[in-house]
C-alpha cells in the first residue's frame, strides 16, 4: 500500500519563513537523532558483515572447484551473483562513512570491496553517486537520470531518433528490467574507462591493478575449472544475474518520483525527501536490499550506519507530517508497477503523472 503525506495547501509552496523555520526544525530532528545515539558505529555489526562476506565468499570458491565440470555451475553463478551484490551494499556503506570513524578506512574498504571483491572502480562510483546525492533527480544535475539506453525525463524522449529506437523508447517501461541483464556488464566497464581516460585520476593504477586482479582472476578460476562453452555460459549467467539484482535494488529509490528544474532551489529536507521513496518489508527487505529500502532517511542521514535507519524511520515520518511534507513508501512491487507506468509515461512524452502539487508549483516560480 503506497503512503503520502500530502501538506495542507498553506504549506505548498513555503517561503523564506518557512523554509527557515523548516531548517531549524530539522536542526531540532539532528539533534535528536545525536541524543538517542543514532549515528554511532557500529562496529560488531560490520565487523561480522566483512568477515562474514569474506568467508562465504572463499567457501563459495571451494564449492564451485570441488563441483567442477558441471552444469551445477550456472547456479553457482546465481549464488555468486547474491554474494556479489551483497558485497557492493556492503562497499556502498563504507563510500559513504557508515562504518568506520577514519575517512582513509572507509575509503580502502569500500575500494577493496568495490575494485577486488565486486569488479566496480570506487572513484568512479563514487564520484557519480556523489552527484546524485547532492541533486537527486535534479535534471542536469543527478547522473542516475542521463541514461542513454532510457529517456528519464519527457526532453529526453524527444531527441531525434530512428524509428525502431523511438519505438522502444516508447515502451521502455517494459524493457527497463530486461535490459537491466546488462547493467553488470556496464558496470565493470565504466571502471576501466574511467581508469584509462586521459586527465588526472585518482589512485588510477591502485584502481586498475585491483580491477585487474578481481576480473582476470574469476575469468582465469572459471576457465581452468570449466571447458569454454560452460566457462561463457557461467559467466554470462553470474553478470546478468548481478546487474539485475544490484539495478533491481536501486531502481526502487527515485524512479518516478517528481523530477526537479534546474532553475528550483529547495530546501535539504525537500530537496532529499519529495525525490525519494521508501521500500515495506522489514528486516528482510533490509537484508534484500542492503539497507536501501530506507532510502529517505539514508537520503538525510548518508553517514548513518545501516541497522539503525530502522530506528530513525519513524521519527522521520512524524516528522515530514509535522512539516507537511509528502513522505512515500510502498511495497517493492507497487515501487516497480510505478516505474513501469512512469517510463512509459515518458516514453510517450506524455504528462508525468507522479510530480507532486508541492514540486509543480514551485517549478513555475
Amino acid at each position: 500500500m503506497t503512503s503520502t503525506l500530502t501538506p495542507p495547501s498553506s504549506a505548498t509552496v513555503p517561503g523564506a519563513a518557512t523554509d527557515a523555520r523548516a531548517g531549524s526544525s530539522f536542526t531540532a530532528l539532528t539533534r535528536r537523532v545525536h541524543d538517542l545515539d543514532l549515528m554511532r558505529r557500529r562496529y560488531g555489526y560490520y565487523w561480522t558483515k566483512l568477515v562474514g562476506a569474506v568467508l562465504i565468499l572463499a567457501a563459495w570458491v571451494v564449492a564451485f572447484i570441488w563441483i567442477g565440470d558441471s552444469w551445477w555451475q550456472l547456479l553457482s553463478a546465481g549464488v555468486l551473483a547474491i554474494i556479489m551484490t551483497q558485497l557492493g551494499f556492503l562497499g556502498h556503506d563504507a563510500a559513504h562513512r557508515q562504518i568506520f570513524k577514519s575517512g582513509r578506512w572507509n575509503d580502502w574498504t569500500s575500494m577493496i570491496i568495490a575494485n577486488l571483491f565486486v569488479g566496480i572502480s570506487y572513484g568512479w562510483w563514487r564520484t557519480k553517486h556523489n552527484r546524485h546525492h547532492a541533486n537527486p533527480n535534479k535534471v542536469g544535475s543527478d547522473p542516475d537520470i542521463d541514461l542513454g539506453a532510457i529517456a528519464m525525463t519527457p526532453e529526453q524522449a524527444t531527441r531525434q531518433r530512428g524509428r525502431l529506437m523511438q519505438w522502444l523508447i516508447s515502451h521502455q517501461g517494459w524493457y527497463f528490467f530486461p535490459i537491466l541483464l546488462l547493467e553488470g556488464l556496464s558496470l565493470h566497464t565504466e571502471g576501466f574507462r574511467r581508469g584509462l581516460s586521459r586527465g588526472p585520476v585518482e589512485r588510477r593504477w591502485v584502481e586498475l591493478s585491483l580491477l585487474t586482479a578481481r576480473l582476470g582472476g574469476l575469468v582465469a578460476l572459471v576457465f581452468l575449472v570449466l571447458p569454454p562453452g560452460k566457462a561463457v555460459a557461467f559467466l554470462a549467467v553470474e553478470l546478468a544475474v548481478f546487474g539485475f539484482y544490484l539495478g533491481s535494488s536501486f531502481a526502487p529509490n527515485h524512479i518516478g518520483m517528481p523530477l526537479v528544474s534546474p532553475r528550483l532551489k529547495l530546501d535539504f529536507l525537500r530537496r532529499q525527501v519529495l525525490m525519494s521513496r521508501n521500500v515495506s518489508g522489514g528486516r528482510f527487505m533490509s537484508i534484500l536490499m542492503g539497507g536501501l529500502n530506507y532510502q529517505i532517511e539514508h537520503h538525510l542521514f548518508p553517514s548513518m550506519a545501516r541497522p539503525s535507519l530502522r530506528k530513525v524511520q519513524p521519527l522521520v515520518a512524524a516528522y515530514c507530517a509535522a512539516e507537511g511534507v509528502p513522505y512515500t513508501q510502498t511495497t517493492l512491487w507497487q515501487s516497480y508497477r510505478v516505474i513501469i507506468r512512469y517510463l512509459n509515461s515518458v516514453g510517450l512524452r506524455g504528462k508525468d503523472p507522479f510530480v507532486c502539487p508541492l514540486v509543480a508549483q514551485r517549478r513555475a516560480l
